[in-house]
């Protein structure tokens, strides 16, 4: 009985945090949706390696509000000890956990397929709107001034672009010599093509590669308390009368 009880507190103090959690990612998400201009500036390239690929405020908001609730059905669900908000929780934790897995195994497997589709989506982005969005082109800059890095696949991605047809030259950050300032010459096709600087997607996934221990740890961390998580639910729900 004592276990018992000591198990149910340690489910609603874990819940309670991941329901706080969840409303901070919320408050975050609904905060990069209205100003991200602001968001960017404060967090600068740890934030933007990402917020091309995708709308982080959309999906900051969908996994806070997946979070929240997870964590209230899980804190209810010991609280109250009922076992409809146990078993909600432990499907919905079972359901992202599956997730997980098959999105790891999906990124380590179709790697070039997952490429493919991103270029899909990015670069017409890019050749849309770089140069006349400023959110848009000020993520971009951030991403790869930070990562040392051209557009998406390479230079090309920036042709008939708003800001290559303003300026009839690349963003410096495609020629390697205004990449680490030591020229001031325009960008052309011409040095792009010779400086050959790697697209983003490459760099991000060799910087993911050279830190793969940490990214593995923390990837095997959440897998593991998200396991002790659906086994403690069905500790209790099994231990309910």
């Amino acid at each position: 009985m004592q276990c018992f009880s000591f198990i149910k507190t340690m489910m609603i103090l874990f819940n309670l945090l991941i329901f706080l959690c969840g409303a901070a990612l919320l408050a975050v998400g609904i905060w990069v949706s209205i100003d991200g201009a602001s968001f960017l500036k404060i967090f600068g390239p740890l934030s933007s390696s990402a917020m091309q690929f995708v709308n982080v405020g959309y999906f900051l908001i969908a996994a806070g509000v997946v979070v929240f609730a997870l964590g209230f059905l899980g804190c209810y669900g010991a609280k109250t000890e009922s076992k409809c908000a146990l078993m909600t929780f432990f499907f919905i934790l079972l359901l992202i956990f599956i997730a997980e897995v098959a999105a790891a195994v999906v990124a380590l497997v179709y790697t070039t397929m997952a490429e493919h589709f991103l270029t899909l989506l990015v670069v017409p982005a890019i050749k849309k709107d770089y140069g006349s969005q400023e959110d848009f082109t000020q993520v971009w800059n951030t991403t790869m001034k930070g990562l040392k890095c051209c557009g998406f696949t390479n230079y090309t991605d920036f042709e008939d672009s708003p800001y290559f047809k303003e300026n009839s030259a690349f963003p410096p950050f495609c020629c390697n010599d205004n990449v680490t300032n030591t020229a001031n010459e325009t960008c052309t096709k011409q040095k792009a093509h010779d400086q050959k600087v790697e697209g983003c997607f490459n760099q991000l996934l060799y910087d993911i590669r050279t830190n793969a221990v940490t990214v593995g740890g923390v990837a095997a961390g959440i897998g593991g308390l998200e396991l002790a998580a659906m086994i403690v639910s069905m500790y209790l729900y099994c231990n309910l009368q």
